[in-house]
C-alpha cells in the first residue's frame, strides 16, 4: 500500500535494508521501481548507508524514501538530523516492532517518543503522521511527499508490525506528472550557467549554527500551526474519551461501539499528525469531557503530550501494553466500562 502510493506520488528513488516486519515494502519497491522510468531502487549494505544515500538524492531533487523497524530506524537518527539541518525533504517509513533492544518482531507503539522528540541530536523535529487503515497508508504517504516538499523536512511514517502485515481493499489515487512538480531550486544538479552551491550541516561558527537552529523554529512554529490533523468520533455528548493512534485506534474503535451499545456517552480522540501534536483540538474536548484513558501499545509515552495539552483541565488515565502484545476491543470495553463507572461513583 505505501509502496504503491509513494510510486503515484512521484518517489522515484528508494534505498532500504531488509528487516523485520517491513519487508513487504522494501520488497514491492525493488520489483516496481524497475518498471518506472528514471526509477532507483537500492539495496544498501546497511540501514546507515540507506538514509546516506536517501541525502543525497533528496539534495539532487528526487522524492526519495526508506524504510526500516525500530532498531533500523535507531540507525538512521543521525541522517535524519542531518536531513533536518540541511532543510532536505525526504519520507521515512518506521514499521515498529517490539523492543528495546532487539526486541521481537510483533506490533508495537514503542517508538513514540523517538519519532516525536526528533529522535537524533540537535534543535530539529520531524514531521511525524499516524496512519490507522490500508487507506490511509495509502493517504498519509502522498501526504507525506507534499509536506516534506513544502516545508523542506523530513516526514515520518509510523506505522507498526501489524499494518506491515495486513491486506485490505484501497483506492488509490492517480498517479502524479512528475514532470508538474514544483521546480527546487536549491537542488544540487550542475553549476553550468549559475553559481556554485553547497548543502551542508556543518557550522563551526556558533553564530551561523545559532541563526540556523531559530530558523528551523521558525519552520516549526509554521508547521505547528498548519497541519495538526485529529479524528473525533462519538465525542459530542461524551463523558468519557479514548484516546489512541495508529492500530490501538482501532481496536479503541471497536471497544467504544462495544460500550456505546451498553449506554456509556464514550468517544474516541485520534490523532493523526504526531507532531505537531493536534494539542487543540483535544484542548476543545477538555470543555465538557472530564476524562480520557490514553491506550497505546507502549508503556505510556503519549500521555505526556496529553498532558500538555489539557493543561490539567481533565484527568488523564492510562492503559497499555508493550513488548508486541495486542489487546483486543472487548478487553478494551472492560477497561472503559470500569473506569465509568468508577468515575461516575465519585462524581455522586
Amino acid at each position: 500500500m505505501i509502496g504503491e502510493a509513494a510510486i503515484r506520488a512521484g518517489c522515484r528513488f528508494y534505498a532500504g535494508y531488509p528487516i523485520t516486519p517491513q519487508n513487504e515494502l522494501t520488497e514491492y519497491m525493488a520489483r516496481s521501481m524497475d518498471n518506472i522510468e528514471d526509477g532507483t531502487f537500492v539495496q544498501a549494505e546497511s540501514e546507515i548507508a540507506a538514509i546516506n544515500m536517501v541525502i543525497g538524492a533528496s539534495m539532487a531533487g528526487a522524492r526519495a524514501m526508506t524504510s526500516s523497524s525500530s532498531p533500523g530506524i535507531s540507525l538512521k537518527q543521525e541522517g535524519i538530523s542531518f536531513l533536518a539541518a540541511q532543510e532536505l525533504p525526504a519520507v521515512i517509513v518506521n514499521t515498529m516492532r517490539g523492543g528495546p533492544g532487539l526486541g521481537n518482531i510483533a506490533p508495537s507503539q514503542g517508538d513514540y517518543f523517538q519519532a516525536t522528540r526528533g529522535g537524533g541530536h540537535g534543535d530539529y523535529r520531524t514531521i511525524v503522521l499516524a496512519p490507522d487503515s490500508g487507506q490511509e497508508l495509502a493517504d498519509l504517504t502522498r501526504t507525506a511527499f507534499e509536506y516534506a516538499d513544502k516545508y523542506r523536512s523530513p516526514v515520518l511514517m509510523l506505522a507498526d508490525g501489524m499494518m506491515g502485515q495486513m491486506m485490505e481493499p484501497v483506492v488509490f489515487p492517480e498517479p502524479i506528472d512528475v514532470s508538474l512538480l514544483p521546480h527546487k531550486p536549491w537542488t544540487l544538479g550542475g553549476a553550468e550557467g549559475r553559481p556554485s552551491r553547497i548543502i551542508l550541516s556543518l557550522l563551526l561558527n556558533p553564530a551561523k549554527q545559532e541563526e540556523l537552529n531559530w530558523k528551523l523554529e521558525r519552520k516549526y512554529e509554521t508547521i505547528t500551526r498548519e497541519i495538526p490533523k485529529a479524528e473525533k468520533y462519538m465525542t459530542d455528548d461524551a463523558h468519557l474519551a479514548v484516546i489512541a493512534y495508529g492500530t490501538a485506534a482501532r481496536i479503541a474503535k471497536g471497544a467504544v461501539k462495544r460500550v456505546r451499545e451498553m449506554g456509556l456517552k464514550v468517544g474516541l480522540f485520534r490523532p493523526i499528525t504526531l507532531w505537531p501534536y493536534p494539542k487543540n483540538d483535544l484542548r476543545d474536548l477538555s470543555r465538557h469531557i472530564r476524562d480520557f484513558l490514553v491506550f497505546e501499545m507502549n508503556t505510556g509515552q503519549m500521555v505526556e503530550d496529553v498532558k500538555l495539552s489539557l493543561e490539567g483541565k481533565s484527568n488523564v488515565h492510562f492503559y497499555g501494553r508493550p513488548g508486541g502484545t495486542i489487546s483486543t476491543p472487548d478487553e478494551i470495553a472492560k477497561m472503559i466500562n470500569t473506569l465509568y463507572h468508577r468515575q461516575n461513583l465519585e462524581e455522586e
